[in-house]
């Protein structure tokens, strides 16, 4: 067993931090001792270091992790050199002379961590070269994968039962931050966990204040703008139902001068990781995605997560929330849904064929429909969810409780004198004293802050890897906090331990004396047309609809719905050239004959080869037309 001077200087050594996080140093002794292990710990717990830490002080070991994405495995290997730690992913993007030098290493016993996806651990072939790896334990990443009652099933993550009777004398650890009871006893029983030691740390994250109201599509989209004008400092998530409204309400927020960008599981990898890199980078402050954005994130300053439809389960709206305020800081979650999200949660699980399924998705759809309209406080709904019995029952931070952010208050429904932002300022100040025992951070400069963003992003670029790898948020923020002006001062930064001082200490030490001496962030280069003005520019080019979609990263059907609106305000003359010659005038015909209201009735007097965009397109071109014009 490891001597507590042992974990805290390794703790040190390697991530620059003066002290464990709750349950942490519990978890790694366990590893340690060579127990199963199952933990339970909300996002931002600091999970990761867990499993990790162990594996840094077992040489010629190997702990084998799986994971589900290949950019997460890719981020965690990134983190592990960047602070002296060997490790590798083996996957699909290694071609074969890669993923045989990977192979022969870690046979070799050369990797502290060594990352694989589910799917290859199925494989035969893969569970007989890891006989030849000298092995510490198997680490199960978002393990509530395994189970049929989790929210994220994935078939692949039954075969790891296998593990126990291929290696019967490993530890085999569990590692989830959303899990219900049932969930957690599907875990255990699944991977054949004996006797594990169980973690489960408090599901309720006092810095989140917790909001959810129902409005229409107007309001929603008026409530959002508001939300985003509001939040000066910090980064916002938004998630969308579908895809063709994270690409809508990405162009909506630039059109009216809010930096955003899009992100979903149909754009293509580089445009998408380059995308969420902006992001990560605080190039951009708002990022709009679908639920395939989030897992593996890993940015502390996120001041707000807001839900533009309801999920399928509270387990998944927990786990995207819980994206916001990793950083300690008060921050809001808010659930802005629609009567119609009800409607489309009901058809996608009657679509589902195996009945066991469908009556665990009608309950999921029961849960978060009546967490979304319930009256009763939010944290206490959450705990009492996944198990938890909270010893209190008013939080004091949640809209149930008496807390609502000055943007959500409705026009005309409450007095919204009663939340001016210095007052709000005030109130997130008391709250994050009370709720941590310690008084608010002192103010950072910012000018330096947006240098040393700069510097980061320059390095992060020449090593070809994310800013939040050369260093986290929270680091940045220390250390312009500190400003330190030798190494030593350097390592009392939250964050810098001995390899990342060696490697970036000289280089941040000089940045930080170039502004003492006047540097600043350089201006950006000349800002990115909005989408309406790019648009327009490439059609005056002469490109297609199609060839615009492809260059702006976006569907046709989202470039269709901005040209109509353009079309319809007289921003923009309508084009024959866009729709075919026949759907033209077949839609024409319709419009004359149904009007151009309702879209629907359109639709279903028109053949099914003619999509809702080319209808909305001609019907917006009708609509604006003066009464006398002529076809």
């Amino acid at each position: 067993m490891a001597a507590d001077n042992e974990l805290g200087g390794a703790l040190r050594r390697y991530w620059g931090y003066e002290s464990f996080r709750p349950m942490q140093e519990r978890v790694v002794r366990s590893l340690l001792a060579g127990k199963d292990t199952c933990v339970i710990m909300p996002t931002g717990g600091g999970k990761s270091l867990c499993y990790q830490l162990p594996a840094a002080l077992l040489p010629e070991k190997t702990a084998v992790v799986v994971s589900p994405l290949i950019a997460l495995m890719q981020d965690q290997v990134a983190q592990l050199e960047q602070i002296g730690i060997t490790s590798a992913v083996l996957n699909s993007t290694l071609d074969a002379r890669q993923q045989e030098q990977v192979m022969r290493r870690a046979r070799e016993g050369k990797y502290r961590l060594l990352y694989l996806s589910p799917e290859r651990l199925a494989r035969e072939d893969a569970l007989a070269w890891l006989q030849r790896v000298p092995v510490a334990y198997f680490v199960i990443d978002e393990a509530h994968c395994i189970s049929e009652w989790g929210h994220e099933f994935r078939p692949e993550y039954r075969q790891l039962s296998r593990l126990r009777e291929r290696f019967p004398d490993f530890p085999i650890a569990a590692f989830t931050a959303s899990a219900t009871r049932r969930v957690r006893h599907d875990i255990i029983e699944q991977l054949h966990l004996r006797d594990p030691h169980k973690y489960i740390a408090s599901f309720h994250r006092p810095n989140l204040r917790y909001s959810a109201m129902q409005c229409d599509s107007t309001s929603q989209t008026a409530l959002l703008l508001n939300a985003l004008r509001s939040y000066q400092q910090g980064n916002v998530i938004v998630y969308a139902p579908t895809i063709k409204q994270v690409e809508f309400t990405a162009d909506y927020l630039e059109e009216r001068g809010i930096p955003a960008v899009a992100y979903h599981g149909q754009m293509d990898a580089k445009r998408r990781r380059t995308n969420q890199e902006r992001w990560m980078a605080d190039e951009v402050r708002v990022l709009v995605g679908t639920i395939a954005f989030g897992l593996g994130i890993n940015k502390a300053a996120v001041r707000a997560v807001i839900h533009l439809a309801l999920p399928k389960s509270l387990e998944q709206y927990y786990q995207e929330a819980g994206r916001a305020g990793r950083d300690g800081l008060p921050s809001d979650c808010v659930l802005l849904w629609q009567q119609r999200d009800i409607g489309l949660l009901t058809y996608f699980i009657q679509q589902i064929t195996d009945p066991a399924e469908r009556d665990r998705a009608w309950q999921r759809c029961g849960d978060i429909r009546r967490y979304a309209e319930s009256k009763g406080c939010r944290p206490w709904q959450i705990c009492e969810h996944f198990g938890e019995t909270p010893k209190w029952k008013t939080c004091g931070a949640c809209d149930a409780c008496g807390f609502r952010p000055a943007w959500l208050v409705e026009t005309g429904a409450e007095d919204y004198a009663a939340y001016k932002p210095k007052r709000k300022r005030k109130a997130a100040a008391a709250v994050q004293q009370v709720l941590t025992g310690a008084p608010a951070a002192p103010a950072v400069d910012l000018a330096l802050m947006n240098f040393m963003r700069e510097w980061r992003r320059e390095a992060a670029l020449k090593q070809g890897v994310p800013a939040f790898v050369v260093m986290h948020d929270t680091s940045l923020e220390d250390l312009c906090r500190v400003a330190p002006r030798t190494l030593d001062e350097l390592r009392t930064v939250s964050g810098f331990g001995e390899y990342k001082t060696k490697t970036y200490g000289r280089q941040i030490l000089e940045a930080l004396a170039r502004f003492q001496q006047g540097a600043r962030a350089t201006t950006p280069s000349a800002a990115k047309p909005k989408p309406a003005e790019e648009t327009l520019q490439f059609l005056a080019e002469g490109k297609t609809l199609e060839e615009i979609a492809r260059l702006r990263g976006r569907k046709v059907s989202t470039v269709m719905a901005l040209v109509a609106e353009m079309v319809e305000r007289g921003d923009l003359t309508f084009d024959r050239r866009w729709i075919d010659a026949d759907k033209l005038s077949q839609i024409e015909a319709a419009c004359q004959q149904h009007r151009t209201a309702v879209l629907r009735r359109l639709k279903d007097a028109l053949p099914a080869a003619i999509t809702y965009d080319e209808i909305r397109l001609v019907a917006a071109y009708l609509r604006a037309r003066p009464p006398d014009a002529k076809p």
